[in-house]
């Protein structure tokens, strides 16, 4: 079942550098604007950052198994629709549809992997072999993607999600037992995942859009205002409802909203390091895109590297520590990256920052999954693998839009090594602010003895002291 879940991450971790590699000629062949290219990125993360509180709640109310299934064959079709887009429209709405089903995936993985191991060294190592599935997919990702962009065309990083995400789904009702029946109660808050969803998209789309129509623009003020407003209204609601799609009371979990806090920082900065290095190769250095491929190669080698210290750390000093070296680390080599750009400079000179920005990575992001479980109950896992997913995905959006903006602040909104080199840095001093979050996690004493798997009465697996 682990191996499964662990699959599910490797899928969504292959194509999330896959379309980075191959951003220059999806905006060369089906016509994105420098600015509008990001809406390949950031569509999947508006809509997947929107509807992961409302995946959250399905996984616990619904059945994880379930939810599982219906995510990873969501996933897969949309990757069909996606290769098979003639226009921008088509293929950001393709997008759109697979950043649901990473809502609705990502969640119920991540509540299977924290109701199947108890919080301990065995939640820990767990969390690890996950995270290195998603270490494996960003090593292969990035090299599979220059092959089959550079060979076949920019369409084929789309379709190699279609059999994957089909075996997976197979795999889910050879792998899993059914679920019983009528343990779950409550409903959906309806009102509450659309003003959230409405919400954080409105958000985005004004963060995104902003630098290229103007801040005082009407519409963009309208939605950042729009925003605003719904975000409000879902925090009213879900101080009243009975169902609520995010209880208020998982606020008061410090490590919880310490994560989520976190997330949102860690994804935007060490997930923008990937734009601006497929920005930098291709656009101001020339490369193709196996080249880029190729370059993404020893950075996701090492984020698998990452997790493997990570899942010793967690088990020998606590989650705290274990969060602070990861993004000391990535701050470290955020700073060395972004140096060691220049017009005149080669490859070489980037490797040691991309290696401890690679390293840090790895071993934050189990880390920060450790954090955003412990202290919650069983049936709340869902909606809180949300909550801190929900800020991953927000971050990740929102830090690109700022750090696109300053990339293109050239000529006519071209990219240029100064602004390359200025959000390099900024994104160095933001991680450091995400490391003095960190800070206010509680210190945890190194992890006991090793736990055993058994498995209970309901047929969920659960680790025992």
């Amino acid at each position: 079942m682990l191996a499964l879940l662990a699959f599910a991450q490797f899928i969504s971790a292959i194509d999330y550098n896959i379309v980075y590699v191959a951003l220059p000629e999806i905006g060369r062949q089906i016509g994105f604007s420098t600015q509008t290219l990001q809406w390949v990125v950031s569509a999947y993360a508006v809509t997947f950052g929107g509807f992961l509180l409302l995946g959250g709640r399905a996984a616990d109310l619904l059945g994880r198994r379930r939810m599982f299934a219906v995510a990873l064959a969501l996933y897969g079709i949309a990757s069909l629709a996606g290769g098979l887009a003639t226009s921008p429209g088509l293929l950001i709405a393709a997008r759109a549809v697979q950043g649901l089903g990473g809502a609705l995936l990502l969640p119920a993985t991540l509540s299977l992997i924290n109701t199947m191991f108890a919080e301990g060294p065995a939640r820990s190592r767990a969390l690890a072999v996950w995270g290195g599935a998603g270490g494996v997919g960003l090593a292969l990702g990035s090299l599979l993607g220059g092959v089959l962009t550079d060979a076949l065309g920019w369409e084929s990083v789309f379709f190699v999600n279609v059999p994957l995400a089909a075996i997976a789904v197979a795999g889910v009702f050879a792998v899993f037992p059914a679920e019983p029946r009528g343990e779950r109660r409550g409903g959906f808050d309806l009102p509450g995942a659309l003003s959230a969803t409405l919400g954080s998209t409105l958000l985005v789309f004004g963060l995104v859009q902003g630098p290229e129509a103007g801040w005082a623009d009407p519409v963009i003020v309208g939605s950042l205002l729009a925003a605003m407003a719904l975000l409000g209204l879902f925090v009213a609601i879900e101080a009243r409802s009975a169902e609520p799609l995010m209880p208020l009371t998982l606020l008061t979990n410090r490590s919880l909203t310490a994560a989520m806090a976190v997330t949102f920082i860690f994804m935007g900065t060490f997930g923008a390091q990937y734009y601006i290095l497929t920005v930098y190769l291709q656009d101001l250095r020339g490369f193709d895109a196996l080249a880029t491929g190729l370059a993404f190669l020893p950075g996701g080698l090492m984020a698998l590297l990452g997790t493997k210290v990570s899942e010793r750390l967690l088990i020998r000093t606590g989650t705290r520590t274990t969060l602070l070296t990861g993004l000391g680390l990535g701050a470290a080599g955020m700073i060395a990256f972004g140096l060691a750009m220049s017009p005149q400079g080669g490859y070489a000179v980037l490797l040691p920052g991309i290696v401890l920005i690679s390293l840090g990575q790895g071993v934050a992001w189990t880390a920060m999954f450790v954090a955003a479980s412990a202290g919650v109950a069983p049936q709340r896992q869902g909606i809180a693998s949300a909550m801190a997913s929900t800020t991953q995905q927000i971050g990740s959006a929102v830090g690109l839009a700022v750090l696109v903006a300053i990339i293109n602040a050239g000529p006519a909104g071209t990219a240029t090594t100064d602004g390359l080199r200025t959000a390099g840095l900024l994104a160095a001093t933001l991680t450091l602010v995400g490391a003095g979050v960190a800070l206010t996690l509680r210190g945890s004493p190194a992890s006991g003895p090793v736990q055993q798997a058994v498995t209970t009465s309901s047929g969920d697996t659960r680790v025992g002291g």
